[in-house]
């Protein structure tokens, strides 16, 4: 795709985005042929926020994920600073079309890592994380059926995401326990939600944060110190409407929760 299209491609996606609006597909001459193109036009996201990027998501972390949208693997995608809410804060819901939400474990990291020709080992980017923290993501998407219109357009559409909430760091002893095996319950309104457990995001969440740091690496992207990484549900996501609370429970690594306006 030609550098103009890119950045017509990025302009109509952000501005569907923010007026909540959607449409079937991207017009064909603004329509990313491959994940690489997909990226280059999520990367100009970034020029319109006015603060530094807080960090990724990864999409479609389960196989019935992948299938329910199309895909043969994971997304990655970028957090925007301005769509993070505090915990325990008001989410807006206005103009969010999914309504659904998910919980994720999610990675702060301690220093920027690199692309290199060769991959990141599991053990190498965990030598590289400074926190876990317990996390609600929101997510959203500018197509009407975004099952429909493959992985390079819903990259671009930054791989579906609109909020994200960061909840507090988990206690240090997080590095000990096997996060595979953790047990996530959730709750709308007081009503059971789950359970989920870590094993459901790639067979690790640590696994799936490796793949993200591998998928920047191949795209010749930096994860910088500081950014986080949600690294996807780890039960299915929740329906949900306004004025809904949503909470999470982690166990020991937290809790987490949001009210919705």
């Amino acid at each position: 795709m030609e550098p103009t299209k890119l950045v017509e491609a990025s302009d109509l996606l952000f501005d569907l985005w923010m007026q909540g609006q959607r449409i079937a597909e991207l017009p064909p001459a603004l329509r990313p042929a491959t994940r690489a193109e997909g990226y280059k036009i999520q990367s100009l996201l970034e020029l319109r926020s006015a603060r530094k990027l807080f960090g990724w998501k990864i999409a479609a972390t389960s196989g019935a994920g992948q299938r329910h949208i199309g895909v043969d693997g994971p997304l990655a995608g970028r957090l925007l600073a301005e769509r993070v809410i505090e915990n325990h804060g008001v989410c807006p819901l206005a103009g969010n079309f999914m309504r659904v939400a998910e919980l994720e474990f999610a990675f702060r990291m301690s220093e920027d890592i690199a692309p290199r020709p060769q991959g990141y080992s599991l053990q190498e980017v965990m030598a590289r994380v400074a926190t876990l923290h317990p996390a609600i993501e929101i997510p959203d998407s500018r197509f009407e059926r975004y099952e429909m219109v493959g992985a390079p357009q819903l990259i671009a559409d930054d791989a579906c995401a609109d909020r994200f909430l960061l909840g507090p760091a988990s206690p240090e002893a997080w590095r000990s326990l096997n996060l595979a095996t953790q047990e996530v319950r959730g709750a709308i309104n007081d009503v059971p939600w789950g359970p989920g457990i870590g094993r459901n995001v790639l067979g690790d969440p640590c696994i799936a944060l490796t793949w993200l740091i591998n998928e920047l690496s191949q795209q010749g992207v930096i994860l910088r110190a500081g950014e986080v990484v949600t690294t996807g549900t780890c039960l299915p996501p929740g329906p949900i409407t306004s004025g809904d609370r949503v909470r999470g429970n982690f166990g020991m690594l937290g809790e987490v929760s949001m009210t919705l306006a």
